[in-house]
Protein backbone atom coordinates (compact mmCIF):
# COMPACT_ATOMS: atom_id res chain seq x y z
CA UNK A 1 0.00 0.00 0.00
CA UNK A 2 1.10 3.30 -1.09
CA UNK A 3 0.73 6.03 1.48
CA UNK A 4 2.05 9.65 1.37
CA UNK A 5 1.78 11.55 4.46
CA UNK A 6 1.62 15.54 4.64
CA UNK A 7 3.73 16.14 7.53
CA UNK A 8 5.73 18.77 10.10
CA UNK A 9 4.65 17.35 12.88
CA UNK A 10 5.61 15.06 15.50
CA UNK A 11 2.92 12.99 14.85
CA UNK A 12 3.89 12.65 11.55
CA UNK A 13 7.07 11.86 12.60
CA UNK A 14 5.62 8.91 14.56
CA UNK A 15 3.83 7.66 12.17
CA UNK A 16 6.54 7.13 9.73
CA UNK A 17 8.53 5.03 12.27
CA UNK A 18 5.65 2.84 12.81
CA UNK A 19 5.13 2.53 9.55
CA UNK A 20 8.48 2.11 8.34
CA UNK A 21 8.75 -1.47 10.06
CA UNK A 22 5.72 -2.67 8.47
CA UNK A 23 6.43 -4.29 5.08
CA UNK A 24 2.98 -4.01 3.37
CA UNK A 25 3.60 -0.17 3.46
CA UNK A 26 5.47 1.80 1.27
CA UNK A 27 5.78 5.77 2.67
CA UNK A 28 6.87 8.72 1.77
CA UNK A 29 6.60 11.64 4.10
CA UNK A 30 6.23 15.21 2.80
CA UNK A 31 7.44 18.12 4.57
CA UNK A 32 6.71 21.70 2.96
CA UNK A 33 9.88 23.11 3.91
CA UNK A 34 9.80 25.66 6.05
CA UNK A 35 12.71 24.46 8.51
CA UNK A 36 15.88 25.28 7.27
CA UNK A 37 17.15 22.28 8.48
CA UNK A 38 14.36 19.58 9.56
CA UNK A 39 14.70 16.26 11.55
CA UNK A 40 16.50 13.42 10.18
CA UNK A 41 13.40 10.99 9.32
CA UNK A 42 12.56 7.15 9.31
CA UNK A 43 10.97 6.93 5.16
CA UNK A 44 12.05 9.01 2.16
CA UNK A 45 10.91 12.32 2.54
CA UNK A 46 9.55 14.79 -0.22
CA UNK A 47 10.28 18.85 0.87
CA UNK A 48 8.71 21.07 -1.12
CA UNK A 49 4.93 22.39 -2.09
CA UNK A 50 2.90 20.27 -5.02
CA UNK A 51 1.24 23.19 -6.39
CA UNK A 52 -2.10 23.28 -4.45
CA UNK A 53 -5.20 21.23 -4.93
CA UNK A 54 -4.11 20.28 -8.67
CA UNK A 55 -0.27 19.87 -8.79
CA UNK A 56 -1.35 17.30 -5.28
CA UNK A 57 -3.70 15.50 -7.03
CA UNK A 58 -1.85 15.01 -10.07
CA UNK A 59 1.56 13.65 -7.86
CA UNK A 60 -1.08 11.16 -6.23
CA UNK A 61 -1.82 9.82 -9.53
CA UNK A 62 1.35 9.69 -11.15
CA UNK A 63 2.97 8.17 -8.00
CA UNK A 64 -0.21 5.71 -7.70
CA UNK A 65 -0.24 6.39 -4.46
CA UNK A 66 -3.46 4.49 -2.29
CA UNK A 67 -3.92 6.36 1.15
CA UNK A 68 -3.07 10.08 1.69
CA UNK A 69 -2.72 11.13 5.31
CA UNK A 70 -2.88 15.00 6.22
CA UNK A 71 -1.00 14.77 9.24
CA UNK A 72 -0.12 18.40 9.55
CA UNK A 73 -0.06 21.39 12.02
CA UNK A 74 -4.09 22.48 12.90
CA UNK A 75 -3.17 25.60 11.56
CA UNK A 76 -2.47 24.55 8.47
CA UNK A 77 -5.89 25.29 6.59
CA UNK A 78 -4.43 25.68 2.96
CA UNK A 79 -2.78 22.30 3.16
CA UNK A 80 -5.70 20.44 4.55
CA UNK A 81 -8.06 21.92 2.48
CA UNK A 82 -5.48 21.16 -0.50
CA UNK A 83 -5.17 17.61 0.77
CA UNK A 84 -9.52 17.07 0.60
CA UNK A 85 -9.72 18.43 -2.56
CA UNK A 86 -6.84 16.52 -3.94
CA UNK A 87 -7.64 13.30 -2.88
CA UNK A 88 -11.08 13.49 -3.75
CA UNK A 89 -9.87 13.99 -7.51
CA UNK A 90 -7.41 11.25 -7.44
CA UNK A 91 -9.95 9.03 -5.85
CA UNK A 92 -8.04 7.65 -2.86
CA UNK A 93 -8.62 7.29 0.74
CA UNK A 94 -7.80 10.33 2.78
CA UNK A 95 -7.26 10.71 6.67
CA UNK A 96 -6.54 13.52 9.15
CA UNK A 97 -4.71 13.29 12.29
CA UNK A 98 -5.94 16.17 14.13
CA UNK A 99 -5.02 15.96 18.11
CA UNK A 100 -7.14 17.46 20.22
CA UNK A 101 -6.89 21.37 21.41
CA UNK A 102 -6.26 22.46 24.62
CA UNK A 103 -9.15 23.42 26.80
CA UNK A 104 -8.75 26.27 29.54
CA UNK A 105 -9.04 24.73 32.73
CA UNK A 106 -9.27 26.85 36.48
CA UNK A 107 -6.36 29.54 36.51
CA UNK A 108 -6.19 30.01 32.96
CA UNK A 109 -6.59 33.66 31.50
CA UNK A 110 -7.48 32.98 27.56
CA UNK A 111 -8.22 35.90 24.99
CA UNK A 112 -9.34 33.83 22.55
CA UNK A 113 -8.86 35.88 19.19
CA UNK A 114 -9.66 34.92 15.67
CA UNK A 115 -6.74 36.78 13.49
CA UNK A 116 -3.26 37.22 14.22
CA UNK A 117 -4.16 41.34 13.64
CA UNK A 118 -6.57 40.90 16.50
CA UNK A 119 -3.96 39.50 18.64
CA UNK A 120 -2.27 42.68 18.03
CA UNK A 121 -5.40 44.41 19.64
CA UNK A 122 -5.35 42.87 22.45
CA UNK A 123 -2.32 43.06 24.07
CA UNK A 124 -3.47 46.84 24.03
CA UNK A 125 -1.36 50.27 23.76
CA UNK A 126 0.28 50.33 27.27
CA UNK A 127 4.02 49.19 26.29
CA UNK A 128 4.01 45.08 27.78
CA UNK A 129 6.54 42.73 27.30
CA UNK A 130 4.95 39.87 25.37
CA UNK A 131 6.21 35.97 24.59
CA UNK A 132 5.38 35.55 20.94
CA UNK A 133 4.83 31.75 20.43
CA UNK A 134 4.12 31.70 17.03
CA UNK A 135 5.89 30.17 14.06
CA UNK A 136 8.47 33.15 12.82
CA UNK A 137 6.75 34.05 9.70
CA UNK A 138 3.58 35.14 11.54
CA UNK A 139 5.15 37.62 13.11
CA UNK A 140 5.15 40.39 10.88
CA UNK A 141 1.55 42.31 11.98
CA UNK A 142 2.97 42.89 15.73
CA UNK A 143 5.03 45.66 13.89
CA UNK A 144 2.10 47.49 14.01
CA UNK A 145 2.41 47.90 17.97
CA UNK A 146 6.18 49.10 18.72
CA UNK A 147 5.85 50.11 21.91
CA UNK A 148 5.74 46.35 23.38
CA UNK A 149 9.21 44.50 23.78
CA UNK A 150 9.20 40.82 22.44
CA UNK A 151 10.55 37.29 23.14
CA UNK A 152 10.45 35.55 19.95
CA UNK A 153 11.43 31.88 20.38
CA UNK A 154 11.97 29.75 16.79
CA UNK A 155 13.47 27.15 15.41
CA UNK A 156 15.39 28.97 12.71
CA UNK A 157 16.58 32.82 13.02
CA UNK A 158 14.01 35.50 12.38
CA UNK A 159 15.55 37.16 8.95
CA UNK A 160 15.09 40.15 8.58
CA UNK A 161 14.27 40.78 12.38
CA UNK A 162 11.01 42.34 13.35
CA UNK A 163 11.19 46.61 12.60
CA UNK A 164 10.41 47.04 16.57
CA UNK A 165 12.51 49.43 18.85
CA UNK A 166 13.08 45.90 21.67
CA UNK A 167 12.76 42.38 19.96
CA UNK A 168 14.82 39.65 21.69
CA UNK A 169 15.22 36.23 19.42
CA UNK A 170 15.67 32.52 21.05
CA UNK A 171 16.35 30.13 18.29
CA UNK A 172 15.12 26.37 19.93
CA UNK A 173 13.69 23.13 19.04
CA UNK A 174 10.88 21.50 20.84
CA UNK A 175 9.61 19.47 22.96
CA UNK A 176 9.80 22.38 26.13
CA UNK A 177 9.78 21.83 29.48
CA UNK A 178 7.13 23.73 31.92
CA UNK A 179 10.30 24.38 34.37
CA UNK A 180 12.00 25.55 31.16
CA UNK A 181 9.09 28.07 30.31
CA UNK A 182 8.74 29.37 33.74
CA UNK A 183 12.11 29.94 34.23
CA UNK A 184 11.81 31.76 30.39
CA UNK A 185 9.02 33.91 31.42
CA UNK A 186 10.12 34.70 34.67
CA UNK A 187 13.76 35.54 33.39
CA UNK A 188 12.59 38.30 30.41
CA UNK A 189 9.57 39.36 33.01
CA UNK A 190 7.04 38.59 30.57
CA UNK A 191 3.30 39.39 31.18
CA UNK A 192 1.74 38.38 28.52
CA UNK A 193 1.82 35.70 25.75
CA UNK A 194 0.77 35.11 22.17
CA UNK A 195 -0.13 31.70 21.19
CA UNK A 196 -2.04 29.43 19.12
CA UNK A 197 -4.21 26.63 20.57
CA UNK A 198 -1.67 23.82 19.10
CA UNK A 199 -2.89 21.12 21.17
CA UNK A 200 -0.71 17.84 22.39
CA UNK A 201 2.40 17.94 24.85
CA UNK A 202 5.26 19.11 23.03
CA UNK A 203 4.43 23.25 23.83
CA UNK A 204 2.03 23.28 26.49
CA UNK A 205 4.46 24.03 28.55
CA UNK A 206 4.27 27.65 27.87
CA UNK A 207 0.45 27.58 29.15
CA UNK A 208 1.37 25.52 31.78
CA UNK A 209 3.76 28.06 32.88
CA UNK A 210 1.98 30.96 32.04
CA UNK A 211 -1.26 29.51 34.51
CA UNK A 212 1.59 28.93 36.88
CA UNK A 213 2.75 32.77 36.65
CA UNK A 214 -0.81 34.29 36.83
CA UNK A 215 -0.15 35.85 33.02
CA UNK A 216 -3.04 36.23 30.13
CA UNK A 217 -2.85 34.33 27.39
CA UNK A 218 -3.90 35.29 23.58
CA UNK A 219 -4.98 32.51 22.39
CA UNK A 220 -5.21 32.27 18.39
CA UNK A 221 -8.10 30.00 17.68
CA UNK A 222 -7.89 27.30 15.11
CA UNK A 223 -9.04 27.38 11.31
CA UNK A 224 -11.99 25.88 9.89
CA UNK A 225 -10.57 22.37 8.21
CA UNK A 226 -12.44 20.08 5.66
CA UNK A 227 -15.15 17.92 7.19
CA UNK A 228 -13.30 14.62 6.43
CA UNK A 229 -12.61 10.82 7.84
CA UNK A 230 -9.95 11.48 11.04
CA UNK A 231 -8.35 10.52 13.94
CA UNK A 232 -6.65 11.81 17.37
CA UNK A 233 -3.52 9.57 17.50
CA UNK A 234 -1.07 7.76 15.71
CA UNK A 235 -2.48 3.99 17.09
CA UNK A 236 -5.95 4.94 15.32
CA UNK A 237 -4.41 6.18 11.72
CA UNK A 238 -2.53 2.26 11.73
CA UNK A 239 -5.97 0.92 13.35
CA UNK A 240 -7.71 2.43 10.43
CA UNK A 241 -4.70 1.52 7.32
CA UNK A 242 -5.22 -2.08 9.12
CA UNK A 243 -8.98 -1.74 8.07
CA UNK A 244 -8.15 -0.49 4.69
CA UNK A 245 -5.60 -3.52 3.94
CA UNK A 246 -8.26 -5.66 5.59
CA UNK A 247 -11.32 -4.51 2.93
CA UNK A 248 -8.80 -4.00 -0.05
CA UNK A 249 -8.22 -8.15 0.46
CA UNK A 250 -11.60 -9.09 0.86
CA UNK A 251 -12.49 -7.58 -2.52
CA UNK A 252 -9.36 -9.23 -4.27
CA UNK A 253 -8.02 -5.90 -5.03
Amino acid sequence: MRILILGGTVEARLLAGALAERNEFCVTLSLAGRTAQPLPQPVPVRIGGFGGATGLAHYLRNEGIDALIDVTHPYAGIISANAASAAEEAGILLLGLRRPPWSPVEGDDWIEVATIEDAVKALGEAPRRVFLALGRKEIQPFTAAPQHVYLVRSVDPVDPPLAVPHAIYITARGPFSEAGDHALLKRHRIDAVVAKNSGGEATYSKIAASRALHLPVVMLKRPELPEVASVETVEEVLAWLDHAIASSTERGV
